[in-house]
């Protein structure tokens, strides 16, 4: 298995965090979760785009003689519902054609990439997300990046930013897909995944560190979203980053 992640063009920076392609061994299986993003993926031939998750997903390569790629682009947290042009909420949990959400583009986008090398196919999805002109909420990106800080608060951080929690909640049910409790949780995942694997430390001081009230209620969260209980999951990650 191969996935490999590359830096958007400079004209991306604001609203896209990386273009990215995967390469599934045949009759394989991945675990896929959630990360507060919204994706716009070739996959098996088809463009859809890859709502924001609020559980795990578990995708399977078909028993094929072939490796299954897929690639796509991954909107930052908070740029969806610009690039998109609806309600991030509107995809949020599905994988739904491209074609439905930018019938436009979409029809023409897929015969183009269907005849274009992997790199003319990333190359054609990010100039296609340039021309749409969009901008990230501005709003959505700093509290996704106050949410990021061990021990914040929505109230805490909608008070930083001047508006009123519900404010806060539309705009970021609207950018991402849903609101700052789930982005929240999302984002103590990502501290977990990135604490050294390596670190003598036990699985409640690992909770401590992420922004977790009691390793009780790390476990709950990371089932929740992965699936998995923390010590399977912290044991996938370490061999994931291996």
């Amino acid at each position: 298995m191969t996935y490999r992640e590359l830096a958007p063009p400079t004209g991306l920076l604001p609203v896209v965090a990386c273009l990215w392609e995967h390469d599934l061994p045949p009759d394989h299986e991945q675990r896929i979760i959630p990360d507060g993003c919204v994706d716009l993926v070739r996959l098996e031939g088809e463009l859809v785009v890859v709502g924001a998750d609020t559980g795990p997903v578990v995708a399977r390569s078909h028993a094929t003689a072939a490796s299954a790629r897929t690639s796509g682009i991954r909107l930052r947290p908070g740029a969806a519902g610009a690039v998109l042009g609806i309600p991030a909420s509107e995809v949020r949990d599905l994988r739904v054609p491209l074609a439905d959400v930018w019938p436009d583009v979409g029809p023409a986008l897929a015969d183009a990439l269907s005849a274009a090398d992997p790199a003319g196919r990333l190359d054609l999805l990010a100039r296609t997300v340039l021309r749409r002109g969009a901008e990230r909420d501005g709003l959505v990106a700093a509290a996704a990046r106050r949410l990021g800080v061990p021990g914040s608060r929505i109230s805490g951080v909608a008070q930083d930013l001047g508006v009123s929690e519900r404010h806060l909640h539309r705009r970021t049910v609207d950018a991402v897909g849903y609101g700052p409790k789930m982005l929240g949780r999302v984002a103590r995942l990502r501290r977990l995944i990135c604490l050294s694997a390596g670190a003598p430390s036990s699985l409640a001081d690992r909770a401590a560190t992420a922004g977790y009230a009691s390793q009780a209620h790390m476990s709950d969260e990371v089932r929740r979203l992965t699936g998995l209980t923390p010590v399977r999951f912290l044991e996938d990650a370490a061999l994931t980053a291996a």
